[in-house]
């Protein structure tokens, strides 16, 4: 049983590029080592594991994971980003050739988070069978805190005139709805509530038009919804990556905490702190160069 503080280490963004992206792997093992080496209770990768949506890199990190003694369903909590559902390329592909209608494109899509899910089921579910779904609810019991992580899908189909760069974010009604039915709210109670998506709240926010065009190729399209979600479920903050910077922020009382990219900074993580009655800390750590 652990006693005391219950440390989290958040990652996001990786973006591996197959077995000859060997510095990359070899700075994953050598960040898995330290977690291990300084006793995190958890780690939460908050999606794009995969740069191009390829299922053999996520054969990579799962198997890094299993080396390390980490592929466990109370030690890791993964969940799909963009980079691991939609390969824009095959996309504009496909689409180009054959101009399929949106709903045939859609459950191709539908088919990739399913395989997603099956393939780490044993985060998501804890077992080799069982549901795969999102929205999906971890519960850890430590002896100083009760932790609850919803995770929920944010990931929007590939459309051209709507998703041109297949980047944008939208969390289902139907996982909105599922997170204020009553068995979820009784389960949650006297937990400490921590979200899990793979888009950020927040990106630019600027006047500029620069800044607001690359806002809306990246955004969270129903954010308000998503938010109201959260306060229903009395979330204490959320975590998530996809804009690559490692940043905190708070929105109408929710800490948002975003992973940055291990892609483009593989020494850095955000360690979150969780002690018993609500309280944490967080704050970015970096490990000192070779």
């Amino acid at each position: 049983m652990i006693t005391g503080a219950v440390k989290i280490a958040h990652i996001s963004d990786l973006h591996i590029s197959g077995m000859q992206d060997r510095k990359q792997l070899r700075d994953f093992d050598r960040l898995l080592d330290h977690f291990n080496t300084e006793g995190y209770d958890h780690l939460v990768i908050s999606g794009d594991l995969s740069n191009n949506a390829n299922t053999s890199d996520w054969k990579i990190i799962r198997e890094k994971l299993e080396a390390h003694g980490l592929y466990h369903w109370d030690k890791t909590t993964v969940i799909a980003g963009n980079h691991d559902l939609i390969n824009l390329e095959e996309e504009l592909r496909f689409y180009n050739a054959l101009n399929p209608l949106p709903i045939v494109r859609k459950k191709a899509f539908d088919r990739k988070i399913k395989e997603f899910c099956v393939f780490f089921q044993e985060l998501i579910t804890g077992e080799d069978r069982g549901s795969k779904t999102y929205p999906f609810i971890k519960i850890i019991n430590y002896s100083s805190v009760r932790i609850a992580v919803i995770a929920l899908n944010s990931v929007y189909p590939w459309y051209p005139a709507d998703n041109p760069l297949g980047a944008r974010g939208s969390v289902s009604v139907g996982q909105l709805h599922a997170l204020s039915q009553a068995g979820v709210l009784a389960s949650l109670t006297e937990c400490f509530v921590i979200g899990l998506c793979h888009h950020a709240y927040k990106v630019y926010g600027t006047d500029s038009p620069i800044d607001q065009a690359f806002d809306w190729t990246m955004e969270l399209k129903n954010r308000e919804e998503f938010l109201g979600a959260l306060k229903g479920i009395h979330a204490k903050m959320v975590l998530h990556g996809h804009f690559h910077r490692f940043q905190s922020y708070e929105v109408n009382g929710i800490t948002f905490i975003n992973g940055g990219s291990f892609r483009y900074n593989s020494r850095c993580y955000s360690e979150l702190v969780i002690e018993g009655e609500g309280k944490f800390t967080q704050q970015f750590l970096t490990l000192p160069s070779i």
